[in-house]
């Protein structure tokens, strides 16, 4: 049975929240602008544009001071550093006014004329839908490595299809309420996600190369996104460091039990080499597992510190009065 929601997407046009997090891109707002106004226009019975300036160091803001005083429905908020793209766009999804929000990059890689495909995608039922490209456009190796985060975001969550995950989404904007009281530095948006719901979907969208700048997700930044997932949003590890314990426990007598039987029965001592490596073993397992024990510490570091998730500096398209 269909809810609510989801008869009024199929009976009438959806009020859409685009929530864009900005960095170093003054020379792609204009255009990104530009092209959500027509996407949205027969998609959307009505719109706004969030436009997250997250401490660029470019005259981003300036952009958005302009776009936000030439179009109604554009809203800039600058954000009192760079909090990361995350951070960015969570901010954007709690000031969102409407029923379904669309977050999408800054670098026109995510064709807005591919939004209509979420939003049909997201009216049969489902919470989430991401745009999965259908060639990325980026080195094999970026790839690579940022199809292990998703792999490792999905066995986190629980959630197959977050294999699939993308920057570039449609949500139900009321999912924040499952998230509503999260305080914290760190922050992957699309585990939270998970907090809300298993309704996840994907639909493959064209993914457009990159014609200015360059990418800010380095091999190292993925790395640390992935390092994050795994010990900030699940317990595997410590079950997993509790594996490699009670395995070289075991490993242990049986190499105690086999050097009892060798000096009984043939009376050899062991060598000096094989000794050194069985110590080796045991020393890796044990500072792996500690490892393990010395991120989990710092995320509850963070955490204890109540660092704020962002702060906003100004905003620019809101109410007297009624800011966020």
């Amino acid at each position: 049975m269909k809810t609510n929601f989801e008869r009024g997407m199929t009976q009438r046009k959806p009020s859409i929240t685009v929530v864009v997090p900005v960095y170093n891109s003054e020379g792609t707002l204009r255009e990104l602008v530009t092209r959500l106004e027509r996407a949205l226009g027969p998609a959307a019975e009505q719109f706004e544009v969030i436009l997250l300036n997250d401490g660029s160091r470019d005259k981003s803001w300036d952009v958005i001071r302009e776009l936000a005083g030439r179009h109604s429905w554009v809203r800039g908020v600058c954000m009192m550093r760079n909090y990361g793209q995350h951070n960015a766009v969570l901010c954007g999804v709690r000031l969102a006014r409407y029923d379904v929000t669309v977050t999408i990059d800054d670098d026109l890689q995510h064709p807005p004329e591919e939004i209509p495909k979420l939003l049909n995608k997201l009216a049969e039922g489902y919470d989430v839908v991401y745009g999965t490209p259908l060639r990325m456009e980026h080195s094999i190796s970026r790839n690579l490595l940022s199809r292990v985060t998703k792999l490792g975001m999905s066995m986190a969550v629980g959630q197959r299809i977050i294999v699939e995950i993308n920057a570039f989404r449609a949500l139900r904007t009321d999912l924040r309420k499952s998230f509503d009281g999260y305080q914290a530095p760190s922050l992957l948006f699309d585990a939270i996600l998970g907090w809300g719901t298993t309704r996840f979907a994907s639909i493959k969208v064209q993914h457009a190369p990159r014609t200015i700048g360059e990418s800010n997700y380095t091999p190292w930044r993925l790395f640390n996104q992935l390092l994050l997932l795994i010990t900030g949003y699940s317990t595997g590890p410590l079950r997993l460091g509790s594996i490699i314990g009670f395995v070289f426990t075991f490993l242990g007598f049986a190499l105690l039990v086999y050097v009892l039987v060798l000096r009984l029965m043939v009376g050899s001592p062991l060598g000096f080499a094989f000794q050194m490596s069985v110590l080796t073993i045991f020393g890796g397992a044990q500072l792996f597992i500690l490892g393990i024990m010395g991120e989990y510490l710092a995320r509850m570091f963070n955490r204890v510190m109540d660092r704020p998730t962002y702060t906003i500096r100004e905003t620019l398209g809101y109410e007297p009065g009624r800011d966020p």
